[in-house]
């Protein structure tokens, strides 16, 4: 990880139920892989645009705030699940120097170089506009190609993709059927077909998954291969636009609470990765915990792992590689474009790391000493060493952990609804009684880099305030 830190409310990623990027529904719908999880309440003029039968839209993108951005025409539609029903206004009401409709548009992202960090573009015929915290920065408008060497004007769609998907900071441009996938470190342009998706009219990333949107219709696909998995295409007013009498939440009550924000059920582990990504796994589902901006949501942990099924007892992540362990077995996982499961896992657990059983696990930032949780006692694994043995049983000042995460600032142990603290390994083997509990949903828990506050829980003395957010 080795990244700085601050502090985030843990429970603003919770508070935050179905999230981001959108819209007037229920917070505690955990949705079903996409933003919509209930029908919302009311109607408007604004409403009954958005969600008719000939809708569809020239473009959409998350601003850095979380809010979601549909364009059509020489409108734009603001959406947020904290905020009111969506509403339209003019272009120029926001962006001075744009008249007519936008052809495609994306929030880059891009840590090393923060005067582009979380910049709006927006295209337009053959030139692109860049924003900076609202305003047109310097230089801009430009030709694409002048900003994107090899990309064409007129586009269609674009979306920006991550390191950790698309293996290095890329913009994927789409026009017809044709796709330019453009790295911004070595100005290099790549041209696809990829004819299994088809045209986009606008194309989003959210919460690590690419959307692909044809008119009322979306496809989700593979940023680098273009595949989109069964399922596909589905109605985008039945997840992206809060339409009346309309919405799929109800499609994902069997998850019951295992699903639902603050539910007070515990996780069953947690993982901090090599990237300061915070994971949390319950009752078949996954949670990412570290980006408040798209929300919280809960995803079916295959979605992410693949081939990964049942109750997750306890994770950590070393050497770019992540471990998850179910019972005496233990899978790994590479990390990097996606998690590919390593040929030949899964393992036995005793094989791998020299421990029968896991209730818990951590490694810290930079380290190769494992530490696994059984009941109160703990032991120690050197991961360099081949075969691994377990050190001995060391005593814990808790009776029981549910799961254990390591980052810049401490060791977290859960357990419960709550979670305790502590500055290093010998702080936690030297206290004679666990540290103060603090709830999930309540308290800050520090995590990496940050830059804007996340909501309060709902039932959460404001009075404690609210830690900045990483973005």
């Amino acid at each position: 990880m080795g990244v700085p830190a601050a502090a985030l409310c843990l429970a603003a990623a919770l508070a935050l139920g179905c999230a981001r990027p959108l819209t007037h529904l229920k917070p505690d719908a955990p949705g079903g892989g996409h933003p919509h999880g209930a029908e919302p309440l009311g109607n408007d003029t604004d409403l009954s645009q958005l969600c008719g039968d000939k809708g569809g839209f020239d473009a959409a993108a998350l601003t850095e705030n979380g809010t979601m951005l549909f364009f059509r025409g020489t409108e734009v539609w603001e959406t947020s699940p904290r905020g009111p029903l969506p509403h339209g206004h003019p272009l120029a009401a926001s962006w001075l120097e744009l008249e007519g409709p936008v052809d495609a548009a994306l929030r880059i992202h891009r840590r090393e170089h923060p005067e582009e960090h979380q910049n709006l573009y927006l295209f337009q015929g053959e030139q692109v506009w860049a924003y900076a915290g609202g305003q047109l920065r310097p230089g801009f408008p430009r030709r694409i190609g002048d900003e994107f060497p090899g990309v064409p004007g007129g586009l269609d769609a674009a979306v920006e993709c991550h390191p950790e998907e698309c293996g290095g900071e890329t913009i994927l441009f789409f026009k017809g059927d044709k796709v330019f996938s453009f790295d911004l470190a070595s100005r290099m342009t790549k041209q696809h077909t990829w004819p299994w998706l088809g045209p986009c009219d606008a194309a989003l990333r959210w919460l690590e998954r690419y959307y692909c949107l044809q008119g009322t219709q979306f496809q989700r696909f593979d940023p680098v291969t273009g595949e989109v998995p069964p399922g596909y295409p589905r109605d985008l007013r039945d997840y992206f636009i809060p339409c009346p009498g309309r919405g799929h939440g109800h499609g994902n009550a069997s998850w019951g609470d295992a699903g639902a924000r603050c539910s007070r059920l515990p996780f069953q582990a947690v993982i901090s990765d090599d990237t300061g990504r915070i994971y949390a796994f319950r009752g078949g589902l996954m949670f990412r915990l570290d980006s408040w901006r798209d929300g919280w949501h809960a995803w079916p942990q295959g979605h992410s792992w693949p081939g990964l099924q049942g109750d997750v007892d306890a994770a950590f992540a070393w050497d770019g590689r992540t471990y998850l362990i179910q019972g005496s077995q233990v899978s790994i996982y590479l990390s990097g474009q996606g998690h590919r499961q390593v040929e030949g896992y899964p393992k036995a657990l005793q094989d791998e790391l020299g421990v029968p059983v896991a209730d818990a696990a951590f490694t810290c930032p930079g380290s190769a000493e494992l530490y696994v949780i059984a009941g109160d006692r703990m032991r120690r694994v050197d991961l360099t060493q081949t075969p691994r043995h377990a050190g001995e049983l060391l005593q814990l000042p808790h009776d029981g952990v549910d799961g254990a995460m390591c980052t810049a600032d401490g060791i977290f142990l859960f357990r419960g609804d709550s979670y305790y603290q502590y500055r290093s390994v010998d702080e936690l083997l030297g206290a004679r009684q666990p540290a103060p509990p603090q709830e999930h949903c309540c308290r800050p828990l520090p995590l990496p880099a940050v830059t804007a506050a996340p909501p309060a829980a709902p039932g959460c003395n404001k009075s404690q305030g609210v830690p900045k957010a990483l973005l």
